[in-house]
């Protein structure tokens, strides 16, 4: 990654540090809930992809260890804990094997070692850029978060929409392209810090047993399911998550 990716920080300067990755639609909000139960005991950094909320935009496609080295620029040199969802995620587990000792542990959340059905991202870039981001909005319901949820939380549906709409197209195609091309699984016996992998119970994106595989091959790797959550867990069942991010952080 040439260009810098914003980011906002927020709890004490001394305190340990968590990186957030958000997912791809997304932007550095997603992870409001999160900072606001850790950041009385942790410097909470959060960033926007490519494209998306106040990072620059891109033309040329993206892979993983481009966006992993961009998160990478953000702490510099400083030891930090990583959360990230869905290519949030995926960079989290590239940081897991190439990050050497700035990392001291990760949590992804909603992610694959290998996204199902690579083919398709191609074609979702290509709708992007001829369509915009507005084109990807009637499929969220149902694959973000669950229909119960939204009529329960009106607001919240809108503000992860509104996310989504306000994602630059290109940045957008750029990331789709890294989501398609990454595949780690090969990789994963030699992350050696220890590791969360968490999955929505009816999440269509990256089911279950797809986020278990990360687990399953990671070392020592501890996994969870949230009931009653999509792709976007943590901002669904953010209590949930919350408890489980304390617990695999409090260990550390």
């Amino acid at each position: 990654m040439a260009r810098e990716l914003h980011h906002v920080a927020d709890g004490p300067e001394s305190a340990p540090v968590i990186l957030f990755g958000p997912s791809l639609g997304t932007d550095l909000h997603l992870f409001d809930a999160q900072v606001a139960a850790l950041s009385d005991r942790y410097r909470c950094v959060r960033f926007d992809l490519p494209g998306h909320g106040g990072s620059p935009d891109v033309i040329d496609d993206l892979t993983i260890a481009d966006l992993a080295e961009g998160a990478l620029a953000v702490v510099g040199d400083t030891a930090f804990h990583y959360v990230g969802v869905s290519i949030g995620g995926a960079i989290g587990q590239w940081l897991g094997v190439h990050g050497g000792e700035r990392v001291r542990s990760i949590a992804v959340l909603a992610t694959a070692a290998r996204f199902p059905n690579p083919q398709a991202w191609p074609q979702r870039a290509a709708t992007v850029r001829e369509q915009g981001t507005e084109a990807m909005v009637v499929s969220r319901p149902g694959t973000w978060y669950v229909e119960d949820w939204a009529r329960r939380d009106p607001a919240g549906e809108q503000r992860l929409l509104d996310m989504l709409r306000a994602a630059r197209p290109d940045g957008y195609a750029a990331c789709c392209a890294a989501i398609g091309t990454f595949d780690i699984r090969a990789e994963l016996g030699s992350v050696s810090v220890p590791t969360l992998v968490v999955a929505g119970a009816e999440d269509p994106a990256t089911p279950p047993e797809t986020v278990r595989e990360i687990a399953d091959a990671v070392p020592g790797a501890e996994y969870a399911e949230v009931a009653d959550a999509a792709h976007l867990l943590n901002y669904e069942r953010p209590d949930e998550v919350n408890a489980l991010l304390d617990r695999h952080l409090s260990r550390m």
